[in-house]
């Protein structure tokens, strides 16, 4: 198999925005290795599926491996897998705890390292990382500490990464959402969701895939965290 095309990582892919991502880069013309814990195979022979869970440190690694082996290069990566929970900080549990931090950061820090290191090799790259517009914008009406403890740190890594790369030929951006339209969310919560934004609605899927293909096009942008969050970033 040829080793011209692009290849895009991406976690989280079995539903929601990272089912969203797969097809949008195979539409970009990309071959895609995609993971998650309950993902199926795939019949396209332009889309190599790994199940796994991406808070076992073993996980990031072989998904690396197994798409260079495959494919034989790594472009993108798209740190889309994460847990969020909302609760009151004092009655966040033990596992709970274990579980955000082994998806939010352990995964993000063994894929991550894996696929820079590939990118570094082959003197090109580009790293997408999801936080939430909750790191830097608070609300009484969603305590979530666990999320803003993890997902700002992909927030900073974002910026320290893309200094640290970006005479490597190496992107780093992140895109931070408000709350999105997904599986996640029942339908009977959307319209307390919705008014959360101060546009008065809540996002959707095609709002963040249309962001970090933005970010995927424009190479003059790194260290960039792009808000897509309805206002939310600028008050209410």
């Amino acid at each position: 198999m040829g080793t011209e095309q692009k290849v895009a990582v991406i976690t989280g892919a079995s539903q929601g925005i990272g089912a969203a991502l797969v097809n949008a880069y195979l539409d970009r013309n990309y071959r895609i290795v995609a993971t998650s814990r309950s993902i199926k195979a795939s019949a396209n022979p332009d889309v190599l599926t790994i199940a796994g869970d991406i808070g076992d440190p073993e996980t990031g690694r072989r998904v690396i491996e197994q798409g260079l082996a495959r494919f034989g290069r790594i472009d993108t990566l798209v740190n889309n897998a994460g847990i969020f929970i909302m609760s009151r900080f004092t009655e966040y549990s033990a596992e709970q705890y274990a579980q955000i931090v082994a998806t939010n950061l352990t995964g993000f820090f063994y894929i991550t390292q894996a696929a820079i290191a590939a990118m570094e090799r082959q003197g090109s790259g580009h790293v997408v990382n999801i936080t939430t517009s909750l790191v830097g914008h608070a609300d009484s009406r969603v305590p979530s500490v666990l999320a803003s403890l993890t997902k700002g740190g992909l927030d900073a890594a974002t910026r320290s990464l893309a200094i640290e790369y970006a005479k490597h030929g190496i992107r780093v951006n992140a895109v931070a959402p408000g709350v999105i339209k997904t599986p996640m969310h029942p339908a009977a919560t959307h319209d307390a969701l919705a008014a959360l934004h101060p546009v008065g609605r809540m996002g959707e899927i095609s709002d963040i895939v249309g962001a970090i293909l933005y970010l995927e096009s424009a190479p003059f942008v790194t260290g960039e965290i792009l808000h897509v969050d309805g206002g939310q970033s600028a008050g209410h």
